[in-house]
């Protein structure tokens, strides 16, 4: 059945299958480090420190990596992400007394590697399995692509509870490595060997764009991220369990959940927008939907502020911020695609998720930092709200400079 199809859906269909099996084992071994080490009486902020080398090597890993990429080709950096994410959690497997926040920092760090590594190379490989004149096809299978990846990760998080709870930590994170180190051996054998490989080698000074278009829709990029995980990373689950009173299985599954629709939306996202009807994306409709984004975290901010019911406010105002913010993202996934040149691909592919990086480590910071000063209750996540709101305001000013129509 495999062999009539086309060799570009094989490809992608070896492609998606890495970034699937990938984004399961990096969900579950987010969950399983935060449950497993809030057993052992880590504070949340020692917690927090582990994840931290994960995030700033992803900045640096988006930058460089499209240089490796465009140098050695796509396949090579997918399966480098896939090896370092073994070595990752292989580094977890060692007696319990070696398992130090240092020691489990570094672990993140090469996690942090293996994942930027295996998203950039994905992202930049559908735009060379796609024909040139078939910008609808494209951004069906990168929404496909982005939205599967997102509701995976969130499956991932049950999984890697339920395997804590009948593996135990160490169970768990061997069965992930054998499973993951199978996958890598596939992947050394199924994916092309030339996979956007460039035909002139890029020198280093290369891994920042030179496109107009892709500087500004990376700029636009790291607002929209730091303005969702200023309130989502920190403020929210903290809120909901000290404030609403939600226990650790109530807050993570509702934020599972979560994950999983926002990646259902995602993947439904060229239908939302109009693909169907032959309409495709442009500068226009990346700036009209961040606009109405725009006004969803200052609706919750001000139900909060007037004492309407939080539980009620919080969850209605996340289902609609989530549906809203996957139609940007998917958007965006598709633009950056679509903007990138088609020799050395992941230069473009890796900058732009360098800005999608560094959002994120901004957002994360700024989340801990002012839901801390503002007063660890309402206060602080009203506080963590409007800055939501005033970094999507200034997503939308940037994307007003993005190209309309074919770019």
């Amino acid at each position: 059945m495999l062999m009539q199809l086309s060799p570009a859906i094989r490809q992608y269909l070896v492609v998606t299958g890495n970034y699937w099996a990938f984004t399961l084992t990096d969900g579950a071994l987010r969950m399983l480090v935060v449950l497993h080490f809030h057993g052992l009486g880590y504070s949340p902020l020692d917690i927090a420190l582990l994840f931290l080398f994960y995030e700033i090597f992803g900045v640096i890993t988006n930058l460089i990596g499209g240089w490796l990429g465009a140098r050695w080709g796509l396949n090579r950096t997918m399966n480098i992400g896939l090896a370092l994410q073994v070595a990752a959690l292989a580094m977890l497997l060692v007696p319990a007394s070696w398992l130090s926040v240092p020691w489990v920092m570094a672990a993140q760090a090469l996690s942090g590697i293996a994942k930027d590594l295996n998203k950039m190379s994905a992202k930049s490989s559908i735009k060379l399995l796609v024909p040139e004149d078939a910008a609808g096809r494209l951004y069906k299978w990168v929404a496909i692509l982005t939205g599967s990846k997102n509701a995976l990760k969130g499956v991932g998080f049950f999984l890697g509870g339920l395997l804590l709870m009948l593996l135990g930590f160490q169970g768990a994170v061997a069965a992930m490595a054998a499973v993951l180190a199978l996958v890598f051996v596939l992947s050394l054998v199924l994916l092309r060997a030339d996979l956007g490989r460039a035909k002139n080698k890029p020198k280093f000074r290369d891994i920042f764009s030179k496109s107009e278009a892709i500087n500004i829709l990376s700029a636009a990029r790291m607002f929209l991220f730091g303005a969702r995980d200023v309130w989502f990373v920190v403020a929210l689950p903290v809120f909901l369990s000290q404030s609403l009173g939600w226990n650790h299985s109530q807050t993570g599954g509702f934020l599972a959940v979560w994950v999983i629709g926002y990646g259902m939306v995602q993947a439904l996202a060229p239908r939302i927008t109009g693909r169907q009807a032959g309409h495709l994306p442009d500068g226009r409709s990346a700036t009209l939907w961040v606009a109405l984004l725009s006004l969803i975290p200052g609706f919750i901010a001000f139900g909060l502020l007037q004492g309407w019911n939080p539980a009620t406010v919080l969850v209605s105002g996340l289902l609609v911020f989530g549906a809203l913010f996957a139609i940007n993202s998917s958007l965006h996934s598709f633009l950056i695609v679509h903007y990138a040149g088609s020799d050395g691909v992941s230069l473009d592919v890796g900058f732009y998720y360098m800005s999608n990086a560094m959002g994120r480590l901004i957002g994360t910071l700024l989340s801990g930092w002012i839901f801390q000063i503002a007063g660890q209750g309402s206060e602080g996540l009203q506080a963590c709200l409007w800055l939501s709101t005033l970094f999507l305001l200034l997503t939308t000013v940037i994307s007003l400079k993005l190209p309309r129509g074919a770019a």
